[in-house]
């Protein structure tokens, strides 16, 4: 018999992450969740959790619960004459629309991470603080969890506003880069630009996360810099050194929707 010390459990950051893991591990089709049998799997993880006293927080029973919902209303039988009238959305599609969006922001901190991990292993010279006027600091460096956290408060508040009807919108990554490409233009040189406003000017959700997905691709090829003049300060984005070089041709537009695909 093994004993319960050579018991390992995987650690995730939340039940969209272990979900995640399930479907990749096995190579379900995203979009055609076999959700009896993810269900089970998930419930099996909670409950050696439980066994081996891991706490976990209460988004993992509350998506427990919304599985065990999804599962009982695709076993419910429906009857096809009143399907035509009314026809049932596929219970799983709420489901795979936060699966998809979780795993396109997880993407884009990887990439962001990996950016970050290359310049701080460049070698910088300790002394260049000698030649920085004391009243033109470069700002405190932005980090993945600052943006994000400033990204989430903007798409809570956006919650209670009022809506706007916009038919078959086309907005892209691409059409994201231009309009923060225009709107740098616009600034004297060396002037930066508050990033929460822009994302307000958004009229919907998938405008604010194609925008939010810009940033990402405009930092990674340094065409701007975030920056905060206090810890935990509003963010700035202004220009940085390839900002100029950056060209959305036609080629950069096929990879970045590749990219970012949704």
């Amino acid at each position: 018999m093994s004993s319960p010390l050579n018991i390992h459990l995987e650690h995730y950051d939340g039940p969209l992450d272990l979900l995640l893991d399930l479907i990749r591990r096995q190579q379900i089709n995203i979009y055609d969740i076999p959700i009896a049998q993810i269900t089970q799997q998930y419930l099996d993880y909670v409950q050696k959790a439980v066994a081996l006293d891991i706490e976990l927080s209460a988004d993992f029973v509350y998506m427990a619960a919304t599985l065990i919902h999804i599962k009982s209303k695709m076993l419910l039988p429906r009857d096809p004459e009143l399907d035509k009238i009314d026809p049932q959305e596929d219970p799983r599609k709420e489901l795979v629309d936060r699966l998809l969006e979780y795993e396109r922001f997880r993407s884009a901190a990887a990439m962001l991470q990996e950016k970050r991990m290359i310049e701080e292993a460049i070698w910088s010279n300790p002394q260049i603080q000698n030649f920085v006027n004391e009243d033109e600091g470069p700002g405190l460096a932005v980090t993945l969890f600052d943006l994000v956290k400033t990204f989430e408060q903007v798409l809570e508040r956006a919650k209670h506003r009022p809506l706007y009807e916009v038919n078959k919108e086309e907005v892209s990554v691409p059409d994201m880069i231009l309009f923060l490409k225009n709107s740098l233009r616009a600034l004297p040189s060396g002037k930066t630009m508050a990033l929460v406003p822009l994302f307000e000017q958004q009229r919907s959700r998938r405008a604010m996360i194609c925008l939010f997905l810009a940033v990402l691709e405009m930092v990674k090829q340094q065409a701007i810099k975030l920056t905060q003049s206090e810890s935990f300060g509003e963010i700035h984005v202004k220009r940085d050194t390839g900002f100029d070089e950056m060209q959305v041709t036609e080629e950069s537009i096929l990879r970045i929707e590749e990219e970012y695909k949704s």
